[in-house]
């Protein structure tokens, strides 16, 4: 019997996250996605199966930041795909700051959230997931794993540190032929840049984000893209 490809995606009810799984269930995929938001989790599910009806889709409500909840849903997810094809970290958040004048706790929490819960997904769900067999692990970094700025303190600190994440799996993962790849998009039109004076046109499209993960995906069998960096055309923000 031929099993269906499956992907798994944190912090997919929204923005970039939900682009992505919208791009991989046009294709076929089955799918489990979780949020933080329990009735967008709910509502986000019952129009995505709508959508697409030809699709397993299953909707979890899960805070990563904490490692029992990353745990569980990684758990949860496995069990109602029965395995994992391509698996998504694109959990984050951002908060601006200066290293030395932010809050105490942000350095911390960021870390949580950007790093931490990508490590814990990480470690349940790729000893599922077979071996050469397209099987793909997608981070959702950041031009700001790359570029210090000012006012990026701890955001730019965790956005480093997943890069470090990526090219250490990318690493272990070589003997099993997984592909693992460091998504470094710039400003992306999302709810966070909704007030902003800029033109629309100004920003990277979620959907253009997608569609390059999508073809990365497409190509790993005898490819594999390390690194994903998207600007916009203009430049940096």
């Amino acid at each position: 019997m031929h099993l269906k490809n499956t992907i798994i995606i944190t912090g997919a009810t929204r923005g970039i996250g939900l682009a992505i799984l919208k791009r991989f269930l046009k294709s076929g995929f089955d799918a489990a996605f979780c949020g933080t938001n329990p009735d967008r989790v709910e509502q986000m599910t019952h129009l995505l199966q709508a959508e697409f009806p030809q699709s397993r889709i299953q909707g979890y409500v899960a805070c990563l930041d904490s490692k029992e909840e990353a745990i569980a849903f990684s758990k949860n997810a496995v069990g109602f795909l029965g395995g994992c094809t391509v698996l998504v970290n694109n959990a984050g958040t951002f908060m601006p700051g200066s290293v030395l004048s932010e809050e105490d706790g942000v350095l911390e929490k960021l870390l949580e959230v950007n790093v931490s819960s990508a490590y814990h997904v990480s470690r349940t769900v790729i000893p599922k997931m077979a071996d050469k067999s397209r099987s793909h692990v997608f981070n959702m970094c950041s031009i700001a794993s790359i570029v210090a700025y000012p006012n990026g303190g701890s955001y730019c600190i965790s956005k480093f540190a997943l890069l470090g994440l990526s090219k250490l799996l990318r690493e272990e993962l070589k003997p099993r032929g997984i592909c693992v790849t460091a998504v470094m998009p710039g400003a992306t039109f999302t709810d966070s840049w909704a007030n902003s004076d800029l033109p629309e046109s100004r920003f990277i499209k979620p959907e253009n984000i997608a569609e390059l993960m999508f073809n990365a995906w497409l190509c790993n069998e005898n490819a594999c893209t390390e690194e994903l960096l998207i600007r916009p055309v203009a430049g940096d923000i």
